[in-house]
């Protein structure tokens, strides 16, 4: 087997805007070297600043020690930048130890340059509040070689930014468990396109070798991981480069007998969240087997006559027969199913932290060890009497389970949004293959994970579309509400681009695929969200900053409620009737120190944020609004002032040319021969919205006349000049294309018959282009560009949501008021270049306001780093969202309200999870410490309280999965302009 047959095979894509992913990734610094089958063939360079270097000398001293080390291969050494470059094998030496020896030789090593970062995403178990976060995220940080950190609670992973040289997956693995927290990976380095395989017929090591060999050899393979037990392996490609089906077909070439097919692994989040809510469910109903006889013996029985007499039954001494029930009933409850409060306390104190467990773990060991000591006292006794909360310990855990299973099943709905758009992907498709005069030769259906770049696809009526793509054939309507959030079904002709994920409706469309697996939008769009939930919101802080001292005030507070009641008790302080019967002072006091341990709940406070958080970018992603995380939401609920570009943001972005006048002797098809070849390299969409039309006119005179045969020359020292124009040579002659300000810029004249063409149709919101030859003005187009029919009601609600609007374009200022006028903005900022939109946020940001930009984000980059706010607008597409805080993927201004009125409804809710949090809190543990119980007699039993507090952490949940009932607050039905 040709290990280039891909190559052969595969045509490469060669348009630019099909290779560019339809929404590229976020985070840039994810770097993966393909492993070679020799790891010591394997090498690195790194780059260190290196301080102190003051001569000749200094450079040798460096080069030699450097030069001793095993493993180092080549040293270069700059004097006059301070620079060291390094090429090491990372088998036999890592950047520490060389960064040690340059430091051990006396020269300071005050930065590392250029170094390599990987990143990897794992599931984190056991963790149970924020103080669970940060201890995690001390622990890791500690380890060598990690630059970043980020947990997510409310998703539980972690996010960890490390240098491969230093450490890898597998030792913060390690880490993880050492620190008392479970941890699988969900991925590590560069894994954007993976392909799972089984393989069969292979029965010896050397298969195995072989298989690997080739595979590692192919041609935009980049990484292989066998798993020699299961007989599968795990492949890293290039799409570009070679495909799944090529893979499979290279390998079953190897070898008689060798087979591979696709392996679909179970979805890991899905499965281990299945797992939990069992586990808790099985520990919940465990519990209760012992802990409902233990209640109905302590607290029903004893009132039944003749349950209560034979209860009462004295074993030995004072030992009853109902009180060595409880205390048999208790034991596996207390140890057994309780064990994760023990292990969970132990791994939090070791962290020198606290969490919830060691709350529970305190309360429980307080009453049953109590309970233990009230036992014995009676066994050893003839005339003791002591009441024993043994029903307090087994009923507290039951409670408490029954609360983290409710809980689980609450937070794996708040992923349900992200759960659907990963469904959206059909399972397969139906692949053609064509020959080369375009005939189809076969049809096959093949699983969606082996579409390979340039495949033609067939999708017939009532189909999904499998991956991204370009209509080749055929007419449909395509229904992108799943996407984009679009009601209306989309026409789509040869040419068009469609969306996998998306469904055809009517017609049969024949699709190039263009981008593939994770490249597709959807794949893009799902990786967004869940960076997005991972991002921590600044509002978090609070949470942390009350965790830090939450567990150590709770435990103080029981304390000091234990001795408030147990010293007057003992005193006399307070009368004897208010002890109940069968209890003494200590007892009380015990019970009510009990209440304060188990009330508190700093679970409730962690998930306020997160879970929030969650709901709301899972539930933004469906209506078609990406919101790059708490961050953003957080600024955008308090943006006053959103800047808008003019031109395809509150325009529709498709020009149109409406006259053409010339002022010169110059025949109209010479006047476009110039003007073509002068635009024919500008993007702007006024230049190729006048060669579309230019070129159409050109045919109509030729078709009208005599051919011209005149060969088009292409411009020559083409400029663009931004918010102005183009200029170039074309032949001998200088060609100017743009505005009146560039005519200025070159002292071209602009006489009064052309202030009066333009006059005339900037009134109209028309922008005129001038087109000079040597320095005369020889003829103008006009442009129209229609305002979007929403435009104006988004201006008008955002106005009504205390919200001002601003227009920042580079057009003239004639045509600039005239849209703003008919949209109804009133702030206009015109003639300016991309610079200058950012300019003027900063003056914006001056006054104190929070302002959000709204822009293209081709042109447009600038602005929208500048803003407080970065919307992207149309990023559905080809257009780079790295700039924006907020994508919107349809070019539709109500997603700008949307976004808005998104972040303000989020960030209520997350106060409303505090005030609720905070208040439980507030309200629980004076109740629970008996402030009430003098003056009214209601007491709060320690079982009660655990009930109360596993029902808080509870209510956060499901109040933050009322934002799944988040309806957009602006609709525009139709191009009249009705809303609802």
């Amino acid at each position: 087997m040709n290990s280039n047959a891909p190559d052969k095979k595969m045509e490469l894509n060669g348009r630019d805007d099909l290779k560019r992913p339809l929404l590229e990734p976020p985070d840039s610094l994810c770097i993966t070297i393909p492993e070679p089958v020799d790891k010591l063939d394997k090498k690195e360079k790194v780059m260190f600043r290196i301080g102190n270097i003051k001569c000749a000398s200094c450079v040798a001293s460096i080069e030699s020690v450097l030069g001793e080390l095993k493993g180092v291969e080549c040293v270069s050494v700059s004097p006059i930048q301070g620079l060291a470059a390094i090429e090491y094998v990372p088998m036999l030496i890592n950047t520490k130890m060389i960064k040690e020896t340059i430091e051990d030789a006396g020269f300071p090593v005050n930065e590392i340059s250029e170094q390599e970062i990987s990143v990897c995403r794992l599931r984190i178990k056991g963790m149970a509040c924020t103080s669970c976060c940060e201890s995690l995220e001390r622990a890791l940080k500690l380890l060598d070689g990690v630059k970043k950190v980020v947990v997510g609670l409310a998703l539980e992973e972690a996010k960890v930014h490390f240098d491969p040289n230093v450490t890898g997956p597998d030792r913060i693995i390690e880490a993880i468990e050492d620190a008392g927290f479970g941890a699988d990976l969900i991925s590590s380095g560069n894994e954007v396109n993976k392909i799972h395989l089984k393989l069969e017929g292979v029965s010896s090591v050397e298969d195995i070798n072989n298989i690997q060999s080739y595979l590692e050899s192919a041609i935009g393979v980049n990484h292989v991981e066998m798993d020699l037990e299961e007989k599968k392996v795990t492949i890293n490609y290039d799409p570009d480069l070679t495909g799944p089906r090529f893979l499979i077909e290279g390998v079953q070439e190897l070898g008689d007998g060798y087979n591979a097919s696709l392996y679909i692994p179970p979805r890991q989040r899905e499965s281990e969240q299945q797992h939990e809510i069992n586990m808790y469910r099985d520990q919940f109903l465990l519990s209760c087997l012992f802990s409902v006889p233990v209640f109905m013996f302590s607290m029903v029985l004893p009132m039944l006559p003749p349950f209560g007499n034979w209860l009462e039954y004295k074993i030995y001494n004072m030992l009853t027969v109902g009180l060595l029930l409880r205390w048999i009933l208790c034991t596996p409850v207390q140890f057994i199913v309780g064990r994760r409060f023990y292990t969970g306390s132990y791994h939090a104190l070791r962290r020198k932290s606290a969490n919830m467990d060691v709350l529970v773990a305190m309360g429980t060991n307080a009453a049953y060890f109590y309970s233990v000591y009230i036992a014995i006292k009676a066994l050893t006794s003839d005339t003791f009497e002591g009441q024993d909360f043994f029903e307090t310990s087994a009923m507290l855990i039951s409670f408490i389970l029954l609360g983290k299973y409710l809980e689980v099943v609450a937070k794996g709905k708040t992923s349900d949004a992200l759960a659907k758009l990963t469904d959206l992907a059909p399972d397969s498709a139906r692949l053609l293959t064509l020959d080369d005069d375009g005939n189809v030769v076969s049809e096959m259906e093949i699983s969606t994970q082996l579409i390979q770049k340039n495949d033609i696809i067939k999708i017939v009526p009532g189909e999904k579309v499998p991956v991204d793509g370009i209509v080749t054939d055929g007419q449909s309507y395509v229904n992108e509400s799943m996407i984009t959030g679009e009601a209306q079904p989309i026409a789509k002709k040869p040419g068009d681009k469609v969306i996998g994920g998306t469904m055809n409706e009517n017609g049969c469309l024949l699709v190039k695929a263009t981008h593939v697996g994770s490249e597709t939008a959807l794949s893009q769009i799902v990786q967004l969200v869940e960076a997005a939930q991972l991002a921590r919101a600044p509002v978090q802080k609070i949470a942390d900053q009350i965790s830090r001292f939450f567990v150590p005030a709770i435990v103080l507070a029981a304390l000091i409620t234990w001795l408030g009641w147990l010293i007057p008790g003992v005193i006399g302080i307070y009368p004897k009737h208010w002890i109940p019967k069968g209890m003494d002072e200590f007892e009380l006091a015990l019970q009510f120190g009990i209440s304060v341990l188990v009330v508190a709940c700093p679970c409730a406070l962690g998930l306020a944020t997160p879970t929030a958080v969650m709901v709301a970018t899972g539930k933004g992603a469906s209506l078609g609004v990406l919101i790059k995380g708490g961050n953003a939401l957080e600024k955008a609920h308090k943006v006053k002032a959103i800047v808008f570009d003019k031109t395809g943001t509150l325009t529709v972005g498709k020009p149109e040319v409406v006259s053409v006048m010339l002022f010169s002797s110059m025949s109209m098809g010479d006047f476009c021969n110039v003007a073509i070849a002068a635009e024919a390299n500008s993007e702007h969409p006024i230049a190729k919205a006048f060669l579309e039309h230019a070129r159409k006119l050109r045919q109509k005179i030729e078709s009208d006349n005599q051919p011209n045969n005149q060969h088009l020359t292409e411009a020559r020292d083409f400029e663009v000049h931004p918010g102005t124009g183009v200029s170039g040579k074309v032949g001998e002659k200088m060609v100017l294309v743009g505005n009146k300000r560039l005519m200025q810029t070159y002292n071209v004249t602009v006489g009064p018959e052309i202030e009066g063409y333009i006059s005339e149709n900037e009134q109209l919101a028309r922008t005129c282009v001038l087109v000079a030859i040597d320095g005369e003005v020889a003829g103008a187009f006009s442009v129209t560009d229609p305002v979007k029919p929403e435009a104006k009601h988004v201006i008008s609600y955002l106005h009504s949501m205390g919200i001002s609007s601003i227009m920042v374009t580079g057009d003239n200022w004639a045509t600039a008021t005239a849209i703003a006028k008919e949209v109804g903005i009133e702030n206009v900022v015109a003639e300016t270049n991309p610079a200058g939109k950012a300019d003027r946020i900063k003056e914006l940001q001056m006054k104190g306001w929070t302002v959000a930009m709204v822009g293209d984000g081709i042109n447009d980059s600038p602005a929208l780093v500048a803003a407080d706010v970065g919307m992207a607008i149309g990023a559905g597409t080809d257009v780079a969202i790295e700039a924006a805080d907020v994508v919107l993927i349809k070019s539709n201004l109500e997603d700008v309200v949307t976004a808005v009125d998104l972040s303000r409804k989020t960030i209520s809710r997350i106060w409303l999870n505090y005030v609720w949090a905070l208040g439980y809190n507030i309200l629980g543990v004076p109740v629970a410490s008996g402030i009430l119980y003098p003056f009214t007699g209601i007491r709060l039993p320690p079982w009660l309280a655990g009930a109360c507090m596993a029902a808080s952490s509870l209510s956060v949940v499901c109040s933050s999965l009322l934002l799944q009932s988040y309806r957009k607050p602006l609709v525009v039905q139709d191009i009249k302009g009705k809303t609802h």
